[in-house]
C-alpha cells in the first residue's frame, strides 16, 4: 500500500470570492465559491505536482463539507484524516482589488469559532500515516480554538515520534482569532522546534522584528530553513546556510488567493525529488526556490486557490519560457 509522503493539517473551507473587485461587501454584487484552506491547498498543490499528499482536518456533516471531501478525491488527495463534526463547514468571504489582491471580511454573519475546523480531534488523528509520511505541514489558524491547538500539539508528537519534517506556514489571519492579542506568544511557542519555517514579510515582522530570514534562523538553532515571501517583490530565504533572493515572475495577476500555499507545495516537492542535503549546495537551494515561486505565480494567473493550481508539466513549460530549463 502507498502512503502520502506529505502529511497537511488544518483548515479546508469554501473561499466565497467577489466578482467585482471592491473594497466593501455590501458592494458585492455576486459572489463565487472556490476551495481552499491553506493545508488543504498545500494538499492539493502537491497531488497536482505528482507528489502524494493527505490532508487532516474537520468538515461539518453538510453538502459543503461532502463536496470538499469529493474535491479531494478527484485531485488525489488521501482522506483518510478528515473528520465530521456536527458544525457547519467554514465559508468565508474574501474581497479582491483591481490587482488581484485579495482581502478576508467575513465569515457570512457567523463567529469564527462556529465551524467544524475548530473541532478537530487528537484521538481520531491517523497515527498510521504518521508512520509512513516524510513532512507534516501546518499553518497557525487552529492554534486559534482549544480542540484542534490540542490535535495540533499532538501531530507534533507524532511527527517527533516517526521523525517526520516539520514545515509550518504561519499564515497569520486576526480575523479568525476571538483574541487576536494572545495569538504571539501562542505562535511562537508552536513554532519552536519546527524545520522550515515560510512566512510573509508582514507576518515576520509581526512575529520577529525583522524580515531577514538569516535573522530568524538564527533564533531557532535546529531549523533547516526560513522563506520569506514579498508577493511581487519576490521572496528570501537562509536554507541550511544558503542564503539568497529570487525576483517575483512577472505574470498577469488575477487573484493572489493560494498563492503562498502553492510556494509552500513547490518547495517540498523540489525537496522531496532532490533531498535536504542538496539545500547545501547554492545552486541547487536557488532552484528549488525558483521553482517555488513558479508554482506560486502560475496559482495568481486565475481565479481560485485549487483550481488555479498547475501541474509539473506546466511549471516546467513555464520556466522554459523564462529561459530558466525545466
Amino acid at each position: 500500500m502507498t502512503h502520502p509522503q506529505v502529511l497537511c493539517l488544518g483548515e479546508i473551507l469554501w473561499d466565497c470570492l467577489a466578482d467585482q473587485p471592491t473594497q466593501s461587501v455590501e458592494q458585492v454584487a455576486s459572489w463565487t465559491r472556490y476551495p481552499g484552506g491553506a493545508p488543504a491547498n498545500v494538499a492539493c498543490a502537491l497531488a497536482k505536482l505528482g507528489t502524494f499528499s493527505g490532508f487532516i482536518g474537520c468538515v461539518g456533516e453538510d453538502e459543503a463539507g461532502e463536496q470538499l471531501i469529493d474535491l479531494l478525491e478527484r485531485v488525489g488527495v488521501e482522506g483518510e484524516g478528515i473528520q465530521r463534526h456536527s458544525a457547519p463547514t467554514r465559508q468565508i468571504e474574501v474581497l479582491r482589488s483591481t490587482t488581484g489582491e485579495r482581502q478576508f471580511a467575513g465569515f457570512g454573519g457567523r463567529n469564527t469559532t462556529e465551524f467544524a475546523d475548530t473541532h478537530l480531534q487528537a484521538d481520531l488523528l491517523p497515527v498510521e500515516l504518521f508512520a509512513h509520511a516524510d513532512y507534516l505541514v501546518m499553518g497557525t489558524l487552529g492554534l486559534a480554538y482549544p480542540e484542534t491547538r490540542q490535535a495540533m500539539e499532538y501531530a507534533l508528537q507524532l511527527a517527533d515520534r516517526h521523525y517526520l519534517k516539520l514545515v509550518v506556514d504561519v499564515n497569520w489571519r486576526p480575523m479568525f482569532w476571538p483574541d487576536p492579542d494572545i495569538a504571539k506568544p501562542i505562535i511562537r511557542d508552536f513554532i519552536q522546534e519546527i524545520d522550515f519555517l515560510k512566512l510573509s514579510r508582514e507576518e515576520a515582522e509581526w512575529l520577529f522584528d525583522t524580515a531577514d530570514p538569516s535573522a530568524i534562523a538564527d533564533r531557532h538553532g535546529d531549523v533547516e530553513g526560513v522563506v520569506i515571501t514579498d508577493g511581487g517583490q519576490g521572496c528570501t530565504y537562509a536554507l541550511s546556510g544558503q542564503v539568497g533572493r529570487v525576483a517575483a515572475f512577472p505574470v498577469a495577476v488575477v487573484d493572489t488567493t493560494g498563492a503562498g500555499d502553492s510556494f509552500v507545495a513547490g518547495l517540498l516537492h523540489q525537496l522531496l525529488q532532490q533531498g535536504i542535503p542538496a539545500l547545501k549546495d547554492a545552486e541547487a537551494a536557488q532552484q528549488m526556490i525558483v521553482y517555488a515561486s513558479a508554482v506560486g505565480a502560475l496559482t495568481t494567473t486565475k481565479p481560485g486557490a485549487i483550481a488555479a493550481q498547475p501541474t509539473a508539466a506546466e511549471v516546467k513549460a513555464f520556466l522554459m519560457q523564462q529561459g530558466l530549463g525545466g
